[in-house]
């Protein structure tokens, strides 16, 4: 059966290998992006594979405006979705700002899946036993700096702001699995692997060479990602983290569950956001 899977990311690397997984297994994909060059390259690649089964609309991910925007116009388009994967993500080595004014790893790779997720949860509940599938990392073993998450107070550190944003991902997961787990959805977790992507472009040249000798390819990487939307061997699990296509064990600050309701808390009042699911 064709699922509706929306896909963020989907313009280069693991995002990229998911996309073309998923369409060649038969589904229909919505895939926001932000660079029209590498959205045109996309198009062709996805195109040569199934011209009519993917939809790409423009979306900022540093804008909350213009996820308002997208989320509005994927509800309006589509009755339902089936799956939905937030797999976009930014690695900055100096402080920089989203459209929005907030440190831009928070807001990219935290508050624009938290925001976008909760715009969306009424058409996944009308999804077929719908999932929702959150890319983080292992470098999420750290801490969430409630008194400063956006680094004003303290000296901008990269890799610091990339844990906690990935630290936020599981914590989010856990609590919206707990929070949805009534309306038959599920929402797991994941590392993908150290992978060479673009999202570490912006490291020093020797960095990102070792990487490039280290790291997985996006293909094998995109793995587990498509195991989480698909497999029917994780129908109904929910609340976890994996790593390689299977179950794996997070940080213990990540199972902390006062500390995932405090996340929630503070990310909804960050994005301006009304509670779409109860506690």
């Amino acid at each position: 059966m064709v699922k509706n899977i929306l896909l963020t990311g989907a313009t280069s690397g693991i995002g990229k290998a998911a996309a073309k997984k998923l369409l060649q297994e038969g589904h229909f994909l919505i895939l926001p992006y932000r660079n029209e060059e590498k959205a045109s390259v996309l198009k062709e690649e996805l195109e040569a594979i199934a011209p009519d089964r993917f939809d790409l609309q423009r979306c900022d991910l540093a804008s909350l405006d213009s996820i308002r925007s997208f989320a509005d116009y994927v509800k309006e388009k589509y009755d339902y979705l089936d799956v939905l994967i937030n797999n976009a993500g930014v690695w900055n080595r100096h402080f920089r700002e989203s459209q929005d004014g907030i440190e831009l790893t928070w807001a990219v790779n935290h508050l624009a899946p938290f925001l976008l997720t909760n715009l969306l949860l009424d058409l996944l509940r009308k999804g077929r036993r719908a999932r929702i599938v959150n890319v983080s990392s292992d470098l999420h073993q750290g801490s969430i700096d409630f008194e400063d998450i956006e680094f004003r107070k303290k000296e901008y550190n990269g890799v610091a702001a990339y844990r906690q944003s990935k630290l936020a991902n599981i914590l989010f997961t856990k609590e919206l699995a707990r929070r949805v787990q009534e309306d038959g959805i599920t929402a797991n977790a994941l590392m993908p692997g150290f992978i060479s992507t673009d999202l570490f472009q912006d490291l020093n040249f020797f960095a990102r060479l070792i990487i490039k000798i280290i790291a997985k390819s996006p293909e094998k990487g995109a793995e587990t990602i498509v195991y989480l939307a698909l497999s029917p061997e994780v129908e109904g699990v929910s609340g976890k983290y994996f790593k390689d296509k299977k179950e794996a064990i997070s940080s213990r600050q990540s199972q902390n569950i006062d500390l995932a309701k405090r996340l929630w808390a503070v990310s909804e009042q960050m994005t301006g956001l009304r509670a779409s699911v109860s506690e």
